[in-house]
């Protein structure tokens, strides 16, 4: 009896890149929920403008880049980066500040390399730190915890920045900017100052433990690996905690660095682009870790608070190079050794 020979590969797998990003946009639902609790009707409405923009944009790119629309459309990856931009703006963004966020992060950090898979910087973070340098006014637009508005009256402050006429903005500081500018005062004469630190402390930590039960549902089903969020959340605590016990009223501790501003969103949903970052384990754990010391650097001695956009775009910066440093050796090869002189002759 013949023998069917057929070649490799022998093993497919059956995972598409829609399928991922549905796994992706499903796991922001918790966060999603926590933030909306907290902050109102403002991130939901950011949500959904964002979401028709940036689906607007793609086929808009994609038809003048005579590509076909339809698969592109469908794969998810646009509606991934309004998600992520969504729920990193502030939720009481105006529609312009998510316009431009969406429009540079796919026409200009996206399709203007190629597309998905060819793009070196996250869409997201792209649009996301174009918005911080060139707006920081209305990118600290931030209300407590205490504030509630009716979804009529966020729905008017959304289009016209008002509310009534009366409220014509909100400039009230995160907990990460009340711990960065103390004025020369301690962490604890800064907390007994500010009655809403500890509310924006509390809201910020149910935020990031329902980013974190997101994130380990992805995990638990293999969409990433775990080098680069568990490296990048161990340089971050490692550092916080290392300089916390120097300088406990400088410096926040590691819980309040981790469970604060984008920690676990970036963790989990932006740190482990495959895009984006190395591609090795080595790598990966490099590349997480450089992200986690990064931010510690630029929250404590820099000028913005939070600092994931810029951590995240200067690794992805590096990440050829670590890929290039990091690469895995070939079964069945042994790596050349150089001819010396005495081989030469």
């Amino acid at each position: 009896m013949a023998l069917v020979n057929l070649s490799s590969p022998h093993h497919h797998n059956l995972s598409k890149t829609s399928r991922l990003m549905m796994w992706v946009l499903l796991a922001t639902l918790p966060g999603l929920a926590v933030q909306s609790y907290f902050y109102g009707y403002g991130t939901l409405i950011n949500l959904l403008w964002a979401s028709a923009l940036a689906l607007g944009f793609e086929a808009l790119i994609l038809g003048l880049r005579r590509r076909p629309i339809t698969p592109y459309l469908t794969d998810g990856s646009a509606l991934v980066t309004a998600f992520l931009l969504a729920l990193a703006l502030p939720p009481f963004s105006p529609w312009w500040l998510t316009l431009v966020a969406v429009l540079f992060s796919i026409v200009f950090a996206k399709h203007l390399y190629g597309g998905l898979g060819n793009n070196p910087f996250n869409p997201a973070m792209v649009g996301y730190a174009l918005c911080l340098i060139a707006f920081p006014v209305s990118m600290t637009q931030w209300a407590g915890t205490e504030t509630t508005l009716t979804f009529g009256q966020q729905w008017h402050w959304f289009w016209l920045e008002s509310v009534n006429g009366g409220i014509d903005a909100w400039t009230r500081a995160t907990p990460l900017d009340l711990m960065r500018h103390t004025k020369g005062l301690t962490l604890n004469e800064v907390a007994s100052s500010n009655p809403q630190l500890g509310l924006g402390l509390a809201a910020s930590m149910w935020i990031n433990l329902a980013y974190l039960l997101g994130g380990l549902c992805l995990l638990a089903i293999r969409v990433f690996t775990w080098h680069a969020p568990v490296a990048m959340l161990a340089s971050l605590g490692f550092c916080a905690g290392l300089f916390h016990m120097g300088e406990p009223d400088l410096y926040p501790s590691a819980s309040q660095q981790l469970l604060t501003g984008a920690t676990m969103l970036s963790a989990f949903f932006i740190v482990t682009d495959p895009v984006t970052g190395a591609t090795s384990r080595k790598g990966k754990l490099v590349f997480g870790a450089g992200v986690g010391i990064l931010v510690f650097i630029i929250r404590s001695y820099g000028s913005y608070p939070d600092a994931f956009a810029f951590a995240i775009l200067l690794m992805n910066l590096s990440a050829p190079l670590i890929d290039t440093y990091t690469k895995p050796k070939a079964y069945g090869h042994q790596p050349k050794k150089p001819h010396s002189q005495g081989d030469k002759q």
